[in-house]
């Protein structure tokens, strides 16, 4: 049986490069978002993890299921998973590192084995659509 890490994260492209984050003492980086608490719904825990990671104000109405990815999870026992559920969205404000988020930067596809094993189906998705360089 597997277990999963259940995750909820931010597409956000710009110039056709993807937003990535990164933690303070981890060596991968990964999409901006994070758990949900009990009771939340993926769009209440999108908007609370994105406000806290990056102080931006997702628009609720605006949130949009972009795909679902699976992995092995970084960092931890073989056959714990992550899924990862990505949305769409628009926001108001800058994205900027806040909490445990050390760095953000926007990634062009060279830059995809920086990333997390799930983060990086995540990038060839991207590529695979043509929506990042």
């Amino acid at each position: 049986m597997k277990n999963f890490i259940d995750k909820l994260s931010l597409v956000d492209i710009k110039d056709r490069k993807v937003l990535m984050a990164k933690s303070f003492n981890k060596d991968k980086w990964f999409n901006p978002g994070g758990k949900r608490e009990p009771g939340e719904t993926d769009e209440q825990a999108l908007i609370r993890e994105i406000k806290e990671e990056l102080s931006i104000d997702i628009i609720p109405d605006t949130i949009k299921l972009y795909n679902v990815f699976e992995a092995q999870a970084h960092g931890k026992p073989k056959g714990t998973m992550v899924r990862l559920a990505c949305y769409t969205a628009s926001y108001k404000g800058t994205p900027k590192p806040s909490a445990e988020i050390e760095h953000i930067d926007y990634f062009d596809y060279s830059k995809k084995d920086l990333t997390s094993l799930v983060s990086q189906l995540f990038f060839d998705d991207l590529k695979k659509k043509n929506l990042i360089d």
